[in-house]
């Protein structure tokens, strides 16, 4: 098994309940690289949902659901996301008494392999239309500027500010683009950030989320990166940024960075792409 667990290796998916293929991989190696080695910066979630869940009742009907995950980003490790894949699909075959059980199962594992409470929901089909809504992002979007792009790896110094004055400000994009620093396959994301501090240029703002394009890492390493750079590059009193990835196998995964507190429901909005 490589550094990455199951990523980009060839290996069998396992049709019954299995927890050990979980893999996890520390935060602390990528933080270490945005300076980031005690208390951390921001407050912050990492949202996956799952569209690909099934299990067997204890009679073999299969049952089929949609799930809800919120991994703390102070969490000392996050799950490697073949291998939570691997792991959903060990449900398939195994039989299991009612979806309580299979939450509680599901919570148990996942803060074991990363080290944190993780907070599970199950939408069954009954609750779709209302769990499953989608929802416009909020703010101004900055993708019909007009600008010109030199540089696809992302530097502060592409980020700049007008004046000193504090300014609220929401700007989205859905030109995010990252790549896996495993497999180098495309990670697709839209992307809000909200603050209060000196007006960002705009066309500075939209160059450097351009510039991820070629950045090879991870979705939570990309997140915390823009929220690193922007709190430097400009020194805002308060900084939010939320990136909703596309689901790769039945899997998306949305990183929430905040100064401030996580807000207690209504952060998992599913965008039009998802």
């Amino acid at each position: 098994m490589n550094g990455h667990g199951p990523l980009g290796a060839q290996v069998d998916y396992p049709e019954y309940y299995d927890p050990s293929v979980l893999y996890p991989i520390a935060r602390a190696e990528g933080r270490r690289r945005l300076g980031i080695t005690g208390t951390l910066p921001f407050a912050g979630v990492d949202i996956w949902n799952a569209f690909e869940m099934s299990w067997l009742n204890t009679r073999g009907k299969p049952q089929v659901a949609c799930g809800e995950f919120h991994f703390p980003a102070s969490s000392p490790s996050i799950v490697e996301s073949k291998s939570f894949k691997l792991y959903l699909n060990s449900f398939n075959q195994s039989r299991w008494s009612s979806p309580a059980e299979v939450q509680a199962c599901l919570e148990r594992d996942l803060s074991a392999a990363c080290g944190a409470p993780v907070a599970v929901l199950l939408h069954l089909p009954e609750s779709w239309p209302e769990a499953l809504t989608i929802q416009p992002m909020a703010g101004h979007c900055l993708d019909d500027l007009d600008i010109d792009v030199a540089s696809y790896q992302p530097s502060r110094e592409l980020l700049s500010c007008r004046g000193s004055g504090l300014v609220e400000q929401s700007y989205y994009s859905h030109l995010l683009r990252s790549r896996c620093p495993v497999t180098g396959q495309p990670d697709w994301a839209s992307i809000s950030i909200s603050c209060l501090g000196p007006q960002l240029d705009e066309v500075s703002l939209l160059r450097y989320l351009v510039s991820f394009r070629q950045q090879d890492d991870f979705h939570e390493q990309c997140v915390e990166q823009i929220f690193c750079d922007l709190q430097q590059a400009c020194e805002p009193q308060q900084l939010t940024v939320y990136a909703r990835y596309l689901r790769r196998g039945g899997l998306d995964i949305n990183p929430w960075r905040s100064t401030q507190a996580q807000p207690s429901g209504g952060l998992n909005r599913r965008g039009f792409r998802q």
